[in-house]
């Protein structure tokens, strides 16, 4: 047989660019919602046109805290990410990247991040900033592996970003960066549930203390659904009751809460993974449809 004729296959990690395994560490999709709720609060802070100079600084920080914490995440949890179907072909359990260059990244973009907040935006932004990376790293990823709660606490985490933005303006907490947090919680609960049933085995294989895990007939986690989802829509007035938004707000609020709750209701009772999926593209319409509706009120 002619040598010219035979084609070897070729592994992916040869023709795969470096910078796309880097990229993926990042979790992309994940601190783009970030930066998106950073940027909420961000502009329901600013009033006045000379605010908007420091909104470049205040996504930078923001953005290097985000990748640190997540570049961090992926290598304490590199062993078990490689044992899940969802997560093995990651840049780490592969090893396309190798696991001291993660760690070195993932501190340096940490660490970076909090300082350029705190040179270019304030020292509370700055503190929230690295109270959110240390949360997320210190406490949530640990707590996977423990009890069910780590949901709860990983919500505190990914609920301080619109914070942030607000205190990049104001230098201040205030109720509106109170509120923005209490709806950024609230609907991580629901959200990120619907997300542990659909991947529940991978969960199980993994090691993590998922609720759905610990649920076989997801009778608790059904509970917890439709506890926040309940709870999400008061707190989602709660612009509107105290004068940060007016009608308009309070209606889109209101139809979108309720559209959410008939979601985690049909979830809830069927507890199928066909319903938790809907739940899961629900909660993802539903934050950012709430999220516009408040800026463009507030405009």
């Amino acid at each position: 047989m002619n040598s010219a004729s035979v084609i070897l296959p070729l592994d992916r990690r040869d023709i795969r660019p470096r910078w796309v395994d880097f990229y993926e560490l990042l979790k992309p999709r994940m601190n783009l919602l970030i930066l998106g709720t950073t940027f909420v609060g961000y502009f329901m802070a600013a009033r006045l046109p000379d605010a908007w100079r420091i909104l470049p600084h205040a996504l930078l920080g923001t953005a290097l805290c985000a990748a640190g914490a997540a570049i961090l995440n992926q290598y304490a949890e590199r062993r078990y990410d490689a044992l899940m179907p969802r997560t093995a072909g990651r840049p780490l359990p592969t090893g396309r990247v190798a696991p001291n260059q993660a760690l070195i990244l993932g501190v340096l973009a940490g660490v970076l991040g909090t300082i350029y907040l705190a040179m270019f935006v304030n020292t509370l932004t700055a503190i929230l900033g690295a109270v959110t990376l240390a949360s997320y790293v210190l406490i949530y990823t640990p707590l996977k592996r423990i009890t069910t709660l780590n949901t709860v606490v990983g919500a505190v985490a990914g609920a301080i970003p619109p914070v942030m933005g607000w205190t990049a303006v104001t230098g201040s907490l205030s109720e509106p960066a109170l509120t923005l947090f209490a709806i950024l919680f609230i609907w991580q609960i629901p959200h990120f549930l619907a997300i542990a049933i659909l991947y529940r085995e991978d969960y199980r294989l993994g090691g993590f203390k998922m609720l759905p895990v610990s649920d076989p007939q997801l009778s608790a986690t059904s509970r917890q659904i439709l506890l926040y989802t309940a709870a999400l829509l008061p707190a989602s007035l709660t612009p509107a009751l105290t004068g940060i938004a007016g009608a308009a707000y309070a209606i889109a609020a209101t139809v979108l809460g309720l559209g959410f709750f008939a979601f985690a209701a049909a979830a809830a009772s069927r507890r199928t993974r066909t319903d938790a999926r809907r739940l899961f593209f629900a909660s993802i319409i539903y934050l950012p449809a709430l999220l516009t509706a408040l800026m463009l009120d507030r405009i």
